[in-house]
């Protein structure tokens, strides 16, 4: 069998991994401890995102989703409970919010330092406010390190009244919080890693939903990390500039396999074909199970047809 038909053809086994009873019998399982979160804003409207249950008493979220807010409160089965404290990383835009006898069935705590591009996963959460909890499931698409971890992209979508949800391995731990997107139509989903859970676990707790500090997805561009330039001008052929942005990214994260992706990606649209082959294979000496690298490269092959899938 030729590589590439091999190589398409364990994607697709592996895409029906959640196939069968366990993939419904989780799903139901884990919703009992996904919450949907209110919050009034000064401006007198009213806002929707998702928690999870990281204890009896504590429900992990998106800090965008509480801030400055007017007043919180999380329902469950029509009832409604109101915290009396949260612990905050307004950086990181994770905030726990806690109460007080909620009795939550908390979700165990998996492993985020451990992840493999292409590894499945699943959220539960509420996007567009419905009444019931939402399943989707995905893939691990992207790794980007940041801080003390790394930032973690699925193709698992999500909108508005999902910020805050749960990011599951296939045996139900949690591995992240959804957060942000790119934007246009051909989004990036980008996801919070347990770790950063785990850390905030440990903090002290706070009473107020002030701040004015941005999450770093929220900065000034310039000031946002490299994975979030790079999106818009790859995603509009601006290959220049995807070049400009990947060499700087390179310099500054000489061991980050998406910087090199990313020029890659660039050197071949520009024409560059033996420095692209070069870049290809670094992504592929750091992160080996990189799908795009991997096609991209049996692409760069005279012998087959020129691709043009993006990652």
């Amino acid at each position: 069998m030729p590589k590439l038909a091999a190589y398409l053809l364990i994607l697709l086994m592996s895409s029906n991994s959640f196939a069968g009873g366990s993939r419904n019998e989780l799903s139901y399982r884990l919703k009992a401890s996904v919450v949907k979160v209110h919050v009034g804003t000064k401006n007198g409207g009213h806002g929707v995102g998702t928690g999870v249950a990281v204890g009896e008493d504590l429900v992990a979220t998106n800090c965008h989703v509480l801030a400055n807010s007017v007043g919180v409160k999380i329902t469950k089965f029509g009832s409604g409970l109101t915290p009396v404290a949260l612990k905050a990383d307004w950086q990181h835009d994770l905030c726990i919010l806690r109460f007080q006898y909620a009795g939550l069935t908390p979700v165990v705590l998996g492993d985020s330092e451990n992840l493999s591009y292409e590894q499945d996963i699943f959220s539960i959460g509420f996007p567009g406010g419905p009444p019931k909890p939402q399943y989707t499931e995905g893939k691990i698409k992207a790794l980007y390190p940041l801080d003390d971890s790394a930032i973690i992209r699925t193709d698992a979508s999500f909108v508005m009244g999902a910020s805050g949800s749960p990011v599951f391995d296939e045996s139900g731990k949690l591995l992240a919080i959804s957060t942000f997107k790119s934007p246009g139509k051909n989004a990036y989903y980008y996801n919070l890693p347990v770790k950063w859970v785990k850390a905030l676990l440990k903090q002290p707790d706070i009473t107020s939903m002030e701040t004015d500090v941005l999450p770093f997805w929220d900065v000034p561009t310039e000031k946002r990390p490299f994975f979030m330039q790079v999106v818009l001008p790859y995603q509009n052929d601006k290959w220049s500039e995807v070049d400009r942005i990947a060499q700087r990214w390179i310099k500054a994260e000489p061991k980050t396999t998406e910087a090199f992706y990313y020029a890659a990606v660039a050197k071949e649209k520009l024409g560059q074909k033996d420095k692209a082959k070069a870049y290809y294979e670094q992504a592929l000496a750091l992160q080996p199970n990189h799908p795009a690298a991997t096609l991209a490269l049996q692409c760069l092959d005279p012998v087959k047809l020129s691709c043009n899938d993006k990652h």
